[in-house]
């Protein structure tokens, strides 16, 4: 009896030593904080009730100045009455023999106004479509191949508005950092996005190459340990929603530092129920261009 349960105990360890375990099942960065780490901006308290916006006291309105007349619309009837019956004229001073010449050089002078009209107006067109759009260089985004990019030497800075009234909403997030006049932050944090979906997907596979395109040497000899402390074992991360928002920014003397925040819900092991997560990944750039956007430390926030 006590040899049958002594070779069930050892036949049940050999098993469960060699099927992966779900607890040991994480995603890229194992969960817990590596590579680099820096001081967060504080995130706001949010409010248990929003409070209500105060109503602006009603002011009367000031006397509406007297308003210059509006300019005329520009109208093509007269021209095309004037060509109209220039056209008219012409043709009955020739059907009644009263100069063929004369209404030939009226013929002519009517076709020239005509075009002078037309040219005029494809000029008017080219001139509003040659107009530039205000804000066409912010659309330069490059991170690793596909990330953005700005001008190193611009040093001043375009801090995110939010409006009064939608303060409430956003009390969970870190203040709106300072960024660089050009920089798209928006294409920036949709990009990381699509980035961070990317590496988990090659963290399950352990795709070195993608992985090291977009770590640092530093990160990528971190995640590299991890994969083998993994043993070849199987690995499933579903990222089942995610969000990013750019939370610092900092220019240094040698390179350029992008914080991301992600958070949403992840779910770690085939079957595993999704659960709530919340970290950000610092990025780093060098200002002599040597290469793009590269993740040099992922920082757990809670």
């Amino acid at each position: 009896m006590k040899s049958w349960i002594l070779a069930l105990a050892l036949a049940l360890t050999a098993v469960l030593s060699l099927a992966p375990s779900v607890a040991d099942a994480k995603r890229l960065g194992g969960g817990s904080s590596s590579g680099m780490q820096r001081s967060l901006p504080p995130r706001s308290t949010p409010d248990a009730t929003p409070a209500k916006p105060a109503q602006a006291t009603p002011t009367p309105a000031p006397a509406t100045p007297g308003m210059a007349p509006a300019a005329p619309k520009r109208s093509w009837m007269g021209p095309l009455a004037g060509l109209a019956a220039g056209l008219g004229l012409a043709a009955l001073m020739s059907h009644l023999g009263m100069g063929a010449e004369f209404g030939n050089l009226i013929t002519m002078l009517l076709i020239g106004l005509v075009a002078f009209i037309a040219i005029r107006f494809v000029m008017s067109r080219m001139r509003g479509a040659s107009a530039p759009p205000a804000m066409a260089a912010s659309n330069n985004m490059q991170f690793a191949g596909a990330g953005a990019s700005w001008s190193p030497g611009s040093t001043a800075a375009a801090s995110v508005q939010t409006p009064a009234a939608s303060a409430p909403a956003l009390a969970t997030t870190a203040a709106a950092p300072s960024v660089p006049v050009g920089f798209d932050q928006a294409g920036f944090e949709r990009i990381a996005k699509m980035i961070f979906i990317r590496l988990q997907a090659a963290n399950d596979s352990a795709d070195l190459n993608d992985l090291r395109q977009f770590t640092t040497p530093e990160l990528f000899a971190s995640i590299k340990l991890d994969l083998q402390d993994r043993s070849g074992a199987a690995q499933h991360t579903d990222v089942v929603r995610v969000d990013s928002e750019v939370v610092d920014f900092s220019d240094e003397a040698e390179q350029q530092i992008v914080s991301v925040r992600f958070h949403g819900l992840i779910s770690e092991a085939v079957g595993a129920p999704a659960e709530a997560f919340n970290e950000v990944w610092h990025l780093v750039k060098p200002r002599d261009g040597s290469r793009e956007w590269a993740i040099a430390g992922i920082q757990q926030t809670h």
